[in-house]
């Protein structure tokens, strides 16, 4: 009975991290490489997610010590972001993270906000984008640096 229970805690700890790290990781990377979005959609809510879990711990740490079932609700509730039949990930960023990010920055609906990005202009895009790859592109005189 005691070796059941010694593997029985090796399997918890390895599911852990596989389930929180690991297999995340593999979606995610198999969702770059599809051309369908909505499974991004769900890794980048994911890693949102789970990176707020992360530091909700680091902040809460001497709180959470008390709670004895602790780790084993953060990997029932991190199986339920990460299994695809459930999509809770998506699910979540949309319910309340995608609330509160029009709440702060004072946009109504996500179609208010579309319509105000299509009504500018071809030229106006243009500056735009000349602007970002001449802030993302090193200049001469950093290139020959290198």
């Amino acid at each position: 009975m005691g070796k059941l229970l010694t593997m029985l805690s090796h399997l918890h700890a390895l599911a852990g991290p596989t389930l929180m790290l690991l297999y995340p990781l593999y979606a995610s990377i198999q969702a770059m490489e599809t051309a369908s979005k909505l499974d991004d959609e769900q890794w980048l809510a994911y890693w949102i997610l789970y990176s707020f879990i992360t530091l909700l711990e680091m902040v809460l740490e001497s709180l959470i010590y008390w709670i004895p079932i602790w780790y084993d609700l953060k990997l029932l509730f991190v199986a339920w972001l990460v299994l695809p039949y459930f999509r809770g990930a998506a699910f979540v960023y949309d319910k309340f993270v995608r609330e509160q990010l029009r709440k702060f920055n004072g946009t109504g609906t996500t179609e208010g906000s579309k319509s105000k990005t299509s009504s500018t202009s071809p030229k106006d895009k243009d500056k735009l984008k000349s602007k970002f790859i001449s802030f993302v592109t090193p200049k001469k005189a950093e290139r020959e640096a290198y």
